[in-house]
């Protein structure tokens, strides 16, 4: 797995963005930017899994939420990949790596890191597409 972070500064309370990143609504919204059709299946919260799911090919992956401090952290570990909308299992392209989400304010803005390890075959995908997806939290946590 090859590492990739991304930061980006969004003028909304760490509370707003928060909401923005994982309502359902919003976060279909600038999922859809990374694979079309990304919806979140269970609730997030520690300890708990939950599905990211593409209604585009079916294929997603089972996250164990490893710890949540909300508005400020989410750390997801990659448990499983599957397919057929979750029901069945894939080859382990996520599996095993993690995910993180840390949001710190200072004066109404706030600082949004992502962290995650993905595939090397997927690096350059992700490096074009995920600034684009942090680019529409931006515009729906501003909005």
């Amino acid at each position: 797995m090859k590492e990739l972070k991304f930061t980006i500064e969004i003028n909304a309370s760490k509370e707003k963005v928060w909401q923005t990143l994982w309502q359902d609504e919003t976060f279909r919204e600038w999922a859809d930017i990374i694979d079309p059709g990304t919806y979140m299946v269970g609730e997030l919260k520690e300890g708990n899994e939950v599905q990211y799911i593409s209604a585009e090919n079916g294929y997603g992956v089972t996250s164990l939420v490893e710890k949540l401090v909300e508005n400020e952290f989410l750390l997801l570990r990659h448990s499983a990949d599957t397919q057929e909308v979750g029901t069945k299992e894939r080859e382990k392209q996520w599996t095993g790596s993690e995910e993180s989400y840390t949001l710190t304010e200072n004066n109404g803005v706030t600082t949004l890191t992502v962290v995650f390890g993905v595939p090397p075959e997927l690096e350059e995908y992700f490096n074009i597409n995920y600034p684009k997806a942090l680019e529409k939290v931006k515009e729906l946590g501003e909005g």
